[in-house]
Protein backbone atom coordinates (compact mmCIF):
# COMPACT_ATOMS: atom_id res chain seq x y z
CA UNK A 1 0.00 0.00 0.00
CA UNK A 2 1.08 3.49 -0.60
CA UNK A 3 1.87 5.78 2.23
CA UNK A 4 -1.58 7.94 0.88
CA UNK A 5 -3.75 4.97 0.74
CA UNK A 6 -2.37 3.77 4.84
CA UNK A 7 -3.23 7.64 6.32
CA UNK A 8 -7.03 7.17 4.64
CA UNK A 9 -7.09 3.84 5.80
CA UNK A 10 -5.91 5.20 9.25
CA UNK A 11 -8.12 8.05 9.00
CA UNK A 12 -11.45 6.00 8.37
CA UNK A 13 -10.65 3.67 11.23
CA UNK A 14 -10.37 6.80 13.60
CA UNK A 15 -13.54 8.30 12.28
CA UNK A 16 -15.60 4.20 12.46
CA UNK A 17 -14.12 3.93 16.27
CA UNK A 18 -15.49 7.93 16.83
CA UNK A 19 -18.54 6.88 15.74
CA UNK A 20 -19.36 3.70 17.27
CA UNK A 21 -18.98 5.36 20.94
CA UNK A 22 -20.67 8.05 20.05
CA UNK A 23 -23.45 6.41 22.81
CA UNK A 24 -20.74 7.46 25.43
CA UNK A 25 -22.25 11.01 24.74
CA UNK A 26 -25.64 9.81 24.38
CA UNK A 27 -25.93 7.82 26.81
CA UNK A 28 -29.75 6.76 26.27
CA UNK A 29 -29.05 6.15 22.28
CA UNK A 30 -29.64 2.39 22.96
CA UNK A 31 -32.61 0.34 21.59
CA UNK A 32 -33.02 -3.39 22.33
CA UNK A 33 -29.27 -3.49 23.48
CA UNK A 34 -28.37 -2.04 20.10
CA UNK A 35 -26.20 0.98 20.29
CA UNK A 36 -27.42 3.66 18.24
CA UNK A 37 -24.14 5.06 16.14
CA UNK A 38 -22.69 6.63 13.43
CA UNK A 39 -20.26 3.71 12.80
CA UNK A 40 -22.71 2.70 9.48
CA UNK A 41 -22.51 6.28 8.43
CA UNK A 42 -18.28 6.44 8.04
CA UNK A 43 -18.00 2.37 7.47
CA UNK A 44 -20.06 2.88 4.03
CA UNK A 45 -18.23 6.26 3.42
CA UNK A 46 -14.81 4.57 3.59
CA UNK A 47 -15.92 2.33 0.50
CA UNK A 48 -17.70 5.03 -1.35
CA UNK A 49 -14.43 7.24 -1.32
CA UNK A 50 -11.43 5.00 -0.59
CA UNK A 51 -13.31 2.13 -3.34
CA UNK A 52 -14.23 -1.56 -2.91
CA UNK A 53 -11.11 -2.86 -1.89
CA UNK A 54 -9.82 -0.48 0.29
CA UNK A 55 -13.29 0.01 2.07
CA UNK A 56 -12.78 -3.80 2.85
CA UNK A 57 -9.37 -3.33 4.17
CA UNK A 58 -10.44 -0.17 6.48
CA UNK A 59 -13.42 -2.01 8.07
CA UNK A 60 -11.62 -5.37 8.52
CA UNK A 61 -8.39 -3.72 10.19
CA UNK A 62 -11.31 -1.86 12.47
CA UNK A 63 -12.56 -5.42 13.23
CA UNK A 64 -9.41 -6.71 13.96
CA UNK A 65 -8.36 -3.95 16.01
CA UNK A 66 -11.42 -4.46 18.08
CA UNK A 67 -10.96 -8.32 18.33
CA UNK A 68 -7.34 -8.12 19.37
CA UNK A 69 -8.91 -6.06 22.55
CA UNK A 70 -8.46 -2.22 21.61
CA UNK A 71 -11.81 -0.37 22.76
CA UNK A 72 -13.06 0.86 19.42
CA UNK A 73 -16.21 -0.57 19.67
CA UNK A 74 -19.40 0.69 20.73
CA UNK A 75 -18.57 1.98 24.47
CA UNK A 76 -15.33 1.80 24.66
CA UNK A 77 -15.52 -2.46 24.03
CA UNK A 78 -12.95 -4.66 22.58
CA UNK A 79 -12.01 -8.04 23.36
CA UNK A 80 -12.29 -11.56 20.98
CA UNK A 81 -15.16 -12.04 23.14
CA UNK A 82 -17.17 -9.61 21.08
CA UNK A 83 -17.57 -12.16 18.47
CA UNK A 84 -20.55 -13.67 20.57
CA UNK A 85 -22.18 -10.29 21.14
CA UNK A 86 -25.28 -10.29 19.47
CA UNK A 87 -24.59 -6.82 17.59
CA UNK A 88 -20.98 -7.95 16.17
CA UNK A 89 -23.11 -9.02 12.77
CA UNK A 90 -23.20 -5.11 12.47
CA UNK A 91 -19.41 -4.95 12.96
CA UNK A 92 -18.56 -7.96 10.39
CA UNK A 93 -21.43 -6.31 7.89
CA UNK A 94 -19.03 -3.23 7.83
CA UNK A 95 -16.30 -5.50 5.60
CA UNK A 96 -19.01 -6.81 2.92
CA UNK A 97 -21.03 -3.12 3.13
CA UNK A 98 -18.08 -0.93 2.01
CA UNK A 99 -16.83 -3.66 -0.49
CA UNK A 100 -20.38 -3.27 -2.46
CA UNK A 101 -20.71 -0.11 -2.39
CA UNK A 102 -17.61 0.81 -3.17
CA UNK A 103 -18.02 -1.95 -6.45
CA UNK A 104 -21.04 0.18 -7.04
CA UNK A 105 -19.50 3.06 -7.55
CA UNK A 106 -17.01 1.89 -9.40
CA UNK A 107 -19.50 1.20 -12.43
CA UNK A 108 -20.99 4.57 -12.45
CA UNK A 109 -20.00 8.29 -10.91
CA UNK A 110 -23.43 9.91 -10.79
CA UNK A 111 -24.74 11.32 -7.67
CA UNK A 112 -27.61 9.19 -7.74
CA UNK A 113 -25.45 6.36 -8.16
CA UNK A 114 -23.50 7.19 -5.57
CA UNK A 115 -27.01 7.48 -2.92
CA UNK A 116 -28.06 4.06 -4.15
CA UNK A 117 -24.64 2.88 -2.97
CA UNK A 118 -24.65 3.92 0.12
CA UNK A 119 -28.56 2.77 0.73
CA UNK A 120 -27.13 -0.63 -0.80
CA UNK A 121 -24.56 -0.88 1.33
CA UNK A 122 -26.72 0.21 4.34
CA UNK A 123 -29.22 -2.42 3.60
CA UNK A 124 -26.93 -4.78 3.59
CA UNK A 125 -25.45 -3.48 7.31
CA UNK A 126 -29.00 -4.09 8.03
CA UNK A 127 -29.90 -7.42 7.09
CA UNK A 128 -26.61 -8.77 8.30
CA UNK A 129 -26.33 -7.54 11.51
CA UNK A 130 -29.93 -7.67 12.42
CA UNK A 131 -30.21 -11.49 11.15
CA UNK A 132 -26.86 -12.01 13.20
CA UNK A 133 -28.61 -10.46 16.36
CA UNK A 134 -31.55 -12.63 16.10
CA UNK A 135 -29.18 -15.82 15.60
CA UNK A 136 -26.89 -14.95 18.69
CA UNK A 137 -30.68 -14.15 21.20
CA UNK A 138 -31.45 -17.43 20.37
CA UNK A 139 -28.56 -19.99 20.33
CA UNK A 140 -25.72 -18.05 22.90
CA UNK A 141 -26.96 -15.04 23.75
CA UNK A 142 -29.87 -14.91 26.74
CA UNK A 143 -32.32 -13.39 24.92
CA UNK A 144 -35.19 -10.90 26.88
CA UNK A 145 -38.16 -12.40 27.16
CA UNK A 146 -40.97 -12.52 24.68
CA UNK A 147 -38.29 -12.34 21.63
CA UNK A 148 -38.58 -13.16 17.73
CA UNK A 149 -37.80 -12.62 14.98
CA UNK A 150 -40.25 -9.56 14.15
CA UNK A 151 -39.11 -8.47 17.70
CA UNK A 152 -35.36 -8.10 16.62
CA UNK A 153 -36.44 -6.05 13.41
CA UNK A 154 -38.64 -3.76 15.55
CA UNK A 155 -35.64 -2.83 17.12
CA UNK A 156 -34.03 -1.78 14.49
CA UNK A 157 -37.04 0.91 13.65
CA UNK A 158 -35.74 3.62 15.54
CA UNK A 159 -32.02 3.88 14.23
CA UNK A 160 -33.49 3.52 10.39
CA UNK A 161 -34.72 6.93 9.67
CA UNK A 162 -31.42 8.15 10.57
CA UNK A 163 -29.34 5.56 8.64
CA UNK A 164 -31.36 6.37 5.27
CA UNK A 165 -30.90 10.09 5.71
CA UNK A 166 -26.95 9.48 6.79
CA UNK A 167 -26.97 6.94 3.57
CA UNK A 168 -27.81 9.39 1.44
CA UNK A 169 -25.63 12.21 2.96
CA UNK A 170 -22.94 9.95 2.69
CA UNK A 171 -24.09 9.50 -1.13
CA UNK A 172 -23.90 13.25 -1.86
CA UNK A 173 -20.74 14.23 0.19
CA UNK A 174 -18.26 10.92 -1.27
CA UNK A 175 -19.53 12.45 -4.88
CA UNK A 176 -18.82 15.87 -3.99
CA UNK A 177 -15.58 14.75 -2.55
CA UNK A 178 -15.01 12.82 -5.71
CA UNK A 179 -16.05 15.80 -7.80
CA UNK A 180 -13.61 18.06 -5.38
CA UNK A 181 -10.89 15.94 -6.01
CA UNK A 182 -10.90 15.17 -9.51
CA UNK A 183 -11.09 18.96 -10.34
CA UNK A 184 -7.98 19.16 -8.47
CA UNK A 185 -6.57 16.23 -10.88
CA UNK A 186 -5.75 14.18 -7.58
CA UNK A 187 -8.26 11.54 -8.17
CA UNK A 188 -6.37 9.66 -10.81
CA UNK A 189 -3.26 9.76 -8.83
CA UNK A 190 -4.64 8.69 -5.79
CA UNK A 191 -6.69 6.20 -7.63
CA UNK A 192 -9.70 5.97 -5.22
CA UNK A 193 -12.90 4.09 -6.14
CA UNK A 194 -11.10 3.57 -9.65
Amino acid sequence: MKTIEITLVSMFIVLIAIGANITSIIPFAVVGGVPITLQTFFAVLSGLILGSRLGAITTSVYAFMGLVGLPVFARFSGGFGSLLSPTFGFILSFILAAYVGGKIIEKKKTVSWYVFASLVATAINYLFGTNWMYFAYKFWADAPDGFSYGLAWLWMLPPLPKDIILAVVAGIFAHRMRVSILSKGQFKKLKLGA
